[in-house]
């Protein structure tokens, strides 16, 4: 087992109260060498952009996993579990993508996502959440948010941001 390997074994299952998230960013399969391989690949294409990702959610175990496996990704991640602390710190113009939890103290994601949109606030936006109703899904959709269901298996969330962000990923 590699070190990127048993890095990413410590980080398989976080536990923090009645919430649970899994984070298994890569198959288990051939790490040693493919699996090495891709991660460079995306890493340095990730990090050659300057992105800044901004993660919202109330809770700190899931949103410090988040900012941990999103900067091994290369990505430059600020991390807030209020409304509060994302507008007192001042980093909505230097953000190229807004992950937020659905479950957020206040408010929920979504309903965050419409405010920002309300200020003017026009970065991609991702709503991370466990079982979305089908109310939830068709909301997101309308405002055209989409949704990356927990526990975060594999590369979807990171896959969604590319895609949200568009050409400026490599």
């Amino acid at each position: 087992m590699t070190i990127s390997s048993r890095r990413f074994a410590n980080l398989s299952h976080i536990k923090n109260g009645a919430s649970t998230c899994a984070f298994l960013p890569y198959d288990v399969g051939d790490r040693e060498t493919v699996g090495a391989s891709k991660r460079m690949t995306h890493q340095s294409e990730l990090s050659s952009t300057g992105l800044i990702i901004i993660v919202i959610g109330g809770d700190l175990a899931v949103r410090h996993a988040l900012k941990f496996w999103l900067e091994i990704e290369g990505l430059t991640v600020h991390s807030y579990a209020t409304e509060a602390e994302l507008l007192a710190a001042g980093e909505l113009a230097r953000c190229d993508c807004l992950v937020v939890d659905e479950k957020i103290p206040e408010t929920s994601g979504l309903r965050l996502i419409a405010q920002l949109r309300d200020r003017n606030f026009s970065a991609p936006a991702i709503l991370i959440t466990s079982q979305p109703s089908l109310s939830l899904r068709d909301q997101a959709e309308k405002v055209g948010v989409p949704i990356v269901e927990k526990p975060l298996l594999g590369n979807g969330l990171l896959d969604t941001i590319r895609g949200a962000i568009g050409s400026r990923v490599g």
